[in-house]
């Protein structure tokens, strides 16, 4: 790939509502509670399943996520790290069947102005940093 296109749609969360789970860094926990005006560990208790490397957000029964309601994310400003940076996952920029595929669900993808692989590469970097787990770096 030489280059991507992506410009998020209004009002549009397509993404937000895949199967999958939303997972978060430390940082992410932290920001979310603060932005809900709770502890911490509050926000944990109710909204997070912890693993020994993983945090990730409860699903809910009847949708994807307890912060999209109406179609719209009601922590917007201090959404997770996975959710800001999407759709620049290393597994959808390192591999152009991947970002195809996204590109079924997702009509930000191929709109908007070229966004140079290298460019591309570094907001996927991101990922790697917040969620080192998944990416086979080293844990601290």
């Amino acid at each position: 790939m030489d280059g991507v296109r992506f410009t998020c749609q209004p009002n549009c969360s397509n993404c937000c509502d895949q199967a999958g789970y939303v997972y978060l860094s430390e940082k992410d926990l932290i920001r979310a509670a603060a932005f809900l005006q709770i502890e911490p560990a509050v926000f944990e208790a109710k909204y997070v399943f912890r693993t020994r490397y993983l945090l990730r957000l409860r699903k809910p029964k009847d949708k994807q996520c307890h912060f999209l309601i109406e179609k719209r994310c009601t922590i917007h400003p201090a959404k997770p790290t996975q959710c800001s940076a999407f759709p620049f996952w290393p597994e959808l920029i390192e591999n152009r069947e991947n970002w195809n595929e996204t590109a079924k669900y997702c009509p930000g993808i191929g709109m908007g102005p070229l966004v140079q692989i290298g460019t591309a590469l570094e907001a996927a970097e991101v990922m790697k940093t917040a969620y080192p787990a998944m990416y086979g770096k080293p844990l601290k």
